[in-house]
This record gives structure tokens, C-alpha cells and sequence, in this order.
């Protein structure tokens, strides 16, 4: 019989319409309503849905339709999942409308609810074309998010489990994404998809100080996949405990250092699960310099959101501010430059009236040159220091935040517990790069810098700068600074000034020549 029930299950529009009961309460639904309940005792008891927490769903298999349009069964929410029933499970069309419901329970059981995790389940059935998920609140999960706030990644290698994860082996590098945790399940859903997109190989996905969401072709293989991540986690928070690093091959001690607020932490300091080739950076350099644009930041961030908001912006600031001391400043350094750009001929400057020709024209002709001085990308003092001023007002009234890379916020804050001292060397105004790190995406990141580099020390690409730059940080050669930046000049100046380089290789970067000659870096998590 149960043949040709599941033949009524057929697709409309894109969602599966059921136009039979006996589809319902075929063998096939019936085994997997069972198979959820005994599943949830034996989680229960492994403690990862205690206190109704966690959860599970599976896929109906029926090889008569196919795998995107079967049915999908979910354990409720809010219930003790020891106790489930076979009834107690809801029935879902592959789009997720909801076709079967539970009826409800005398007090003190709550009225019937489908799971909190429903939409990021059916994230990982449509990005993953997976067969069953599992949500478990297992304590190895929460606290392995834990041990280091700002990773974004757990990472581990050399465990035999990990052949237990679809498509490792033993010497590869297991990566799980970590997403931040909300206030209700389904506000997870967008994080869940884009760390799912991000990273192509994860099977699972942490929610830190939450658990994790783990999937599988099939039930056998999401919860084969459950048992082994737990495993992981709860002998990488062991090693932690012995002071041993998880992420290395040897596996041996992590270096313990003293960290911030006076703390003492562990300090994973190594390359993961790598072997030092020629092209790795060596021992960690006493100072370090960052650019900022395609090296600490995306440069699609300042192309397609400082710059847009600064143009935007530019009119409505300069009247808004005209009287202003500081207006006044930017108004006679802008003045300055535009003469000197109108004497050679420099495109698009447009001569700027003097102040008694009225507010309105001054300006009009103010914000002329300065949209032509953004077109053209100029790094000049001038426009630089407008432009922070205009950016201080736009995350003053939080209508910008700053953006970094995943590996910074780790980064700088392993080297400033080891004592290295790190700083900005930015076209942008002091002010901008001040504004840049002090409201992040990861929160204030200043307290990492122990200063800030404009282009009132020179221009980037020349070699002076450099010199002068190195001379101000109490090195006792150019050596013990490594400057990290991603334009090919730029490394070329430095090292002509002694300095160590390294050129970032970030999405959205200009290729490099071949032979370049400079050691790259993908991540900062390699130096």
C-alpha cells in the first residue's frame, strides 16, 4: 500500500501538495515518526536535548519521488524529548508548510509547537540537500565556542575521529564555522545560511554558548557525524585544560603568556595544521604595521561604503558645520590644494569663491572638487581629513560601522598579549582609522593599537616614509618591523627602507605580478 500512497504526493508549483491521507500514515512516515522518538531518548542520555532543548528531523525516504519533494518529520519544541511519542511528531512539505500536527496533550504538557529550529533545518535541506539534521545543546558544543570569544572557526587535525566527518581524513584540518548566538532560534537562519555558503566542506555549523547544527545525507550519517563532533570537542576542551594545542599536527603545548586585564590565557600562537614552508613569515617581528583597505578590511568596505557615504555626505556637512573652527580648517586646506591642482591642470577642480561671494557658492564649489578628487581616488591630506570628519558624524549617529576581516580581531589580540606592538599606516586621516577600529564588527579593536600612521609622514609608495615611520618606533634596525599591506608599491618602498614585508592576499585584491619577490599571507593567522 505504501507505494502507491507516496504516489500522491506530487509536485505543484514548486511544493509538494498531498492529496491522499493514506500518504500520512504510510509504513515509511510511521517508521520515521518512530525513529525520531528513539533517537531523541538515546540524545537525551548523551546529553545533548536536556531541559527540551535540541532537536531533530528526518526526511521520509521513498525512492518513488524524489528526495526534494519528501515529506520532512520534526520533532516539536518545547518538550521533553525523552518522552516523545511517534505521534508527537509534525509532518512538513519540503517547503515547510506544515501538513500534520500533533494533537495536543492533557496539563501539565504544553500545547503542541513545531520547533524553533524549523527554518534553519530547512536551510540545510535546501543549501545542503541533506537528509536529516540534528540540533544538539551538547555541553562539548557550547563550550568549545567559548575558550577563545573572538574565533570565528574551531579547528582541528590529526584525530582519528575526523574520519568519522564527511569527506576528512585523518591529516586534514576539520573546519566548523562558529556563528554568534540570538535571543530566538529562527533569528539564526541568516547567519546559519551565509556560514553554510562560506564554507563549502562544513557538515556543521556551531552557534556559540548555544550548541550545533550537524547534517547528513541521512539520519545514519548526521548522527555518525553528531557522535564524532562531540567527541572532538571534548578532546580539544581537554587538551585545552593540559595546556596542549588541538589545532597542530604534534599536538603539543601552546604557549602561555600573560594576557589581557592580567589574566593568564593560552595563547594559540602556532600555524594550524600546517608545515612551515619558505613563504611563511618566521619569529614574530617586535612591531608590526598594517594597512588597512584589502589588508585588515575589505576593500569592496571603503570603495562601496565610506567612499559613497563621504560624497553623499559632503554638502550636508560643510553647511551644516560651515562656521565651525574645524569646517573652517578643512575649507582653507581644501582651498589650498585646489589652487595648487588648478595651476597644473589637475581634472576636474573647479576654482572655489572666496568667502564673501556667500555660503551657498563656496559650498557648491567645495563639493564639486571634492566629488572629483573622490572619483579619482586622490590620497592627499586635504580630502583625507575632510573625509574622517564627515565619516566621525556617520558612526556617530551608528549609520557606519566598521568592517574587518574574520582572522584581525584573533590576531591582534594574540599579538598584543605577546607583547608585540601593532599599528596603522592608512591613506586615511588618523581620525577615519580611529573611527575604522573603534566600532567594528567585532567591537572596539583600539585597545590592540598602539598607534596610528597618515599620510602626513608621506606618501605610501615612497621609501621615505618608511624610513620615517621605523625611526618613530624605537626599533633598533627597519628589520624588526614587518609592514603587511596589499599593493605590490607600497611593499616595494618598505622594504627598500629595511622593513620586513608581507603582501595580503584578501578577496577583491589586485592580482600580483609573477615573481613578485614578497612573501604572502592569506590570513593573519599565519604570522
Amino acid at each position: 500500500m505504501a507505494a502507491p500512497a507516496a504516489a500522491t504526493a506530487v509536485a505543484v508549483n514548486g511544493a509538494v501538495k498531498v492529496a491522499s491521507q493514506a500518504y500520512l500514515e504510510s509504513k515509511a512516515v510511521k517508521d520515521t515518526r518512530v525513529l525520531i522518538s528513539d533517537l531523541c531518548r538515546q540524545f537525551y542520555n548523551l546529553g545533548w536535548v536536556s531541559g527540551t532543548g535540541g532537536s531533530i528531523t528526518i526526511k521520509v525516504h521513498d525512492d518513488s519521488i524524489p528526495k526534494s519533494q519528501q515529506l520532512v518529520l520534526m520533532s516539536p519544541s518545547g518538550v521533553q524529548k525523552e518522552r516523545m511519542e511517534p505521534e508527537d511528531m509534525y509532518v512538513l512539505a519540503s517547503n515547510g508548510s506544515i501538513l500534520s500536527s500533533p494533537s495536543p496533550k492533557p496539563y501539565p504538557n504544553k500545547a503542541p509547537k513545531c520547533s524553533d529550529c524549523a527554518p534553519l533545518f530547512l536551510k540545510a535541506y535546501e543549501m545542503r540537500n541533506a537528509g536529516a539534521v540534528i540540533h544538539s545543546h551538547g555541553i562539548e558544543s557550547c563550550l568549545v565556542t567559548m575558550i577563545n570569544p573572538l574565533s570565528k572557526e574551531f579547528r582541528i587535525t590529526h584525530m582519528e575521529m575526523i574520519k568519522g566527518i564527511q569527506g576528512h581524513g585523518y591529516y586534514d584540518e576539520l573546519v566548523v564555522p562558529i556563528i554568534e548566538n540570538t535571543a530566538y532560534e529562527n533569528q539564526l537562519t541568516d547567519s546559519l545560511a551565509k556560514a553554510i555558503e562560506a564554507y563549502p566542506k562544513t557538515t556543521a555549523v556551531l552557534v556559540r554558548n548555544h550548541g550545533i547544527y550537524i547534517w547528513g545525507e541521512s539520519w545514519i550519517s548526521a548522527k555518525t557525524q553528531a557522535e564524532c563532533y562531540h567527541y572532538l570537542f571534548d578532546a580539544a576542551i581537554k587538551l585545552h585544560q593540559l595546556g596542549l594545542d588541538w589545532s597542530t599536527p604534534e599536538h603539543g603545548p601552546v604557549q602561555n603568556v600573560k594576557g589581557i586585564l592580567g589574566s593568564n590565557r593560552n595563547i594559540n600562537t602556532s600555524v594550524k595544521a600546517t608545515v612551515k614552508d619558505s613563504n611563511d613569515i618566521g619569529a614574530l617581528p617586535r612591531c608590526i604595521v598594517l594597512d588597512i583597505e584589502g589588508t585588515t578590511t575589505p576593500i569592496s568596505f571603503v570603495a562601496d561604503v565610506l567612499f559613497p557615504y563621504a560624497r553623499d555626505n559632503v554638502g550636508r556637512h560643510l553647511t551644516t558645520t560651515y562656521e565651525t573652527v574645524e569646517t573652517q580648517d578643512d575649507i582653507k586646506l581644501l582651498r589650498s590644494q585646489v589652487e595648487e591642482d588648478l595651476a597644473q591642470g589637475v581634472n576636474g577642480s573647479v576654482p572655489i569663491p572666496p568667502d564673501d561671494a556667500g555660503k551657498e557658492e563656496v559650498v557648491a564649489a567645495l563639493v564639486a572638487n571634492v566629488e572629483a578628487m573622490i572619483r579619482a581616488d586622490r590620497k592627499i591630506t586635504a580630502l583625507k581629513q575632510l573625509q574622517g570628519h564627515i565619516w566621525r558624524t556617520g558612526f556617530e549617529n551608528n549609520e557606519l560601522e566598521g568592517v574587518v576581516f574574520d582572522d584581525v580581531p584573533e590576531a591582534l589580540e594574540k599579538w598584543h598579549c605577546l607583547g608585540v606592538k601593532v599599528y596603522i599606516y592608512s591613506s586615511g586621516s588618523r581620525l577615519a582609522q580611529r573611527l575604522i577600529f573603534g566600532k567594528t564588527n567585532y567591537g572596539d579593536l583600539r585597545k590592540y593599537l598602539s598607534g596610528f600612521f597618515d599620510t602626513t609622514v608621506g606618501n605610501k609608495k615612497e621609501t621615505n616614509s618608511y624610513i620615517e615611520i621605523s625611526q618613530s618606533l624605537g626599533v633598533d634596525k627597519p628589520s624588526e618591523v614587518l609592514f603587511i599591506t596589499d599593493v605590490l608599491q607600497e611593499a616595494v618602498a618598505a622594504k627598500g627602507a629595511g622593513l620586513e614585508v608581507a603582501i595580503s592576499i584578501r578577496p577583491g585584491n589586485a592580482s600580483l605580478p609573477e615573481n613578485h619577490g614578497f612573501k604572502t599571507i592569506n590570513s593573519f593567522s599565519e604570522i
